[in-house]
């Protein structure tokens, strides 16, 4: 069977909001029970259950947190020398975070579906303790004492922090002071970035989850080409403190998973609003799971992968075909304008004073930078003025409930596996609307179930010792 990408975001290039209100976001969700589920036999088994399945062993006691870690990080250490996806493993956190989660457990304390459960971090996520290298040479001994907010979020919910993963270095691609992560589904490919190290980590049964972030398609390439689901939120519904920012009007922070439905889980526990980060804000998440999706008019463009068009259409959901029709010319101009504009005011020193002719693509960043220093003020201001537009626009063709679009990485084909690709994009602050549609479609699909061969590598390949 092939395997599946399940790309989700919420469709925003940042404009005006609406339906969002400030305070904490106290008033979470219903998840579904998964009772009757037994602990699977072998380590292997249990490594590619959903989150949601671990965490019913964990509440029912059929297995502990501490066996969790000890699984998670065997497989992280076995894996990485190949695929090049973790940069820090967090041991001694984990183990004593682990032992909390058992003994709040024996307690009668249980903190909802993410208690006891392992999970990664992509390494510019600052944890108190451990090196934030933000995935560059020049950074890899910083470390940053202070508690991300995401962090913070995660672990009030009782989950433990096995690793920091891959992030491209300063957030750009899958290469890292330590190498280039790879595909767990072909060892031959790479897996794209910028958040190299959620995806293939995910993707590979090293985690059940991670949190990756994206300015511009660092949750939707890697995700892609690793087979995993991963979503984009709305724009501010994810706090970004103790996070590395490029562009402050772009950045975002999901979740890899292997599942909508853990996304959802996952997006519950991470949102609400962070009160050091200014553009954050509490964002009603409504419940996906109980979305009647034969109500819903959902749009399909012409590259969309039809097989998820016509399951859903299967599932009674109304499917229309549908282009986001606009006038604004250079889309991807008025992105890297912004993108590099901004990035450049948060690393101006570092380049002024030629640090960058350390960075380890000089293609990249360094290049990059330096043609944002070109930029005219004039020019930025009419890109901001042209984006603007960009979202009017884009608000007055979006309308259906979401839409079916493809959400390739870029990719010189892959020899091991095909892929069931597919991108849906929903209205901001209708995230549940792509969580659910995804949950319709993985209801009845098993693409998102299958297992990379990476124990099973081709002549050629590295080895696993």
């Amino acid at each position: 069977m092939p395997a599946s990408s399940m790309i989700l975001r919420c469709w925003t290039l940042r404009g005006k909001q609406k339906n969002t209100r400030v305070g904490n976001a106290s008033n979470r969700l219903s998840y579904p029970t998964h009772s009757g589920i037994q602990k699977q036999k072998t380590e292997e088994d249990i490594a590619f259950m959903s989150m949601l399945e671990l965490g019913e062993l964990i509440r029912t006691k059929q297995i502990t947190s501490l066996e969790l870690v000890q699984i998670f990080l065997k497989r992280l250490k076995r894996y990485n020398p190949v695929l090049k996806s973790v940069i820090t493993y967090t041991d001694e956190l984990a183990y004593k975070q682990a032992k909390e989660a058992d003994e709040l457990l024996a307690k009668g304390v249980y903190l909802g579906p993410l208690h006891g459960i392992p999970y990664g971090l992509k390494d510019i996520i600052a944890v108190p303790g451990y090196r934030t290298t933000w995935g560059s040479g020049i950074f890899k001994d910083q470390v940053l004492n202070i508690e991300a907010w995401v962090y913070k979020r995660l672990k009030s919910a009782g989950a433990v922090l096995v690793a920091k993963l891959v992030s491209g270095s300063l957030a750009y691609d899958d290469i890292w002071f330590g190498g280039r992560t790879r595909n767990p589904w072909n060892i031959d490919e790479f897996s794209t970035g910028s958040s190299a190290g959620p995806a293939a980590c995910t993707s590979a049964g090293m985690v059940p989850f991670a949190i990756g972030s994206e300015t511009a398609g660092s949750i939707t390439y890697p995700a892609a080409r690793c087979g995993v689901t991963a979503l984009r939120p709305t724009f501010g519904m994810v706090g970004r403190t103790g996070v590395m920012s490029i562009a402050e009007s772009l950045d975002k922070l999901g979740p890899f998973c292997r599942s909508a439905a853990d996304c959802t889980v996952v997006l519950d526990t991470i949102r609400g609003k962070d009160p050091d980060d200014l553009s954050s804000r509490y964002i009603t998440l409504d419940d996906p799971f109980s979305v009647d999706i034969k109500r819903l008019t959902v749009g399909y463009t012409d590259d969309a992968e039809m097989e998820v068009v016509n399951v859903l259409k299967s599932k009674g959901v109304n499917m229309v075909p549908f282009q986001l029709n606009y006038t604004v010319d250079s889309v991807q101009g008025i992105l890297n304008f912004t993108m590099d504009v901004e990035m450049l005011a948060h690393f101006d020193e570092w380049q002024r004073t030629r640090q960058d002719d350390l960075y380890e693509a000089q293609d990249q960043w360094p290049a990059e930078l330096h043609r944002a220093r070109l930029i005219p003020a004039v020019d930025y201001v009419q890109a901001q003025r042209a984006r603007q537009k960009l979202i009017q626009e884009v608000k007055k063709s979006f309308t259906v409930d979401a839409f079916i679009a493809i959400s390739r990485p870029p990719s010189e084909g892959t020899r091991r596996r095909t892929t069931i690709t597919t991108g849906i994009y929903a209205y901001p602050n209708h995230d549940h609307i792509a969580l659910a549609l995804a949950m319709a479609y993985q209801s009845v699909t098993d693409h998102h179930k299958q297992r990379p061969p990476i124990d099973n590598l081709g002549p050629g390949d590295m080895k696993l010792e």
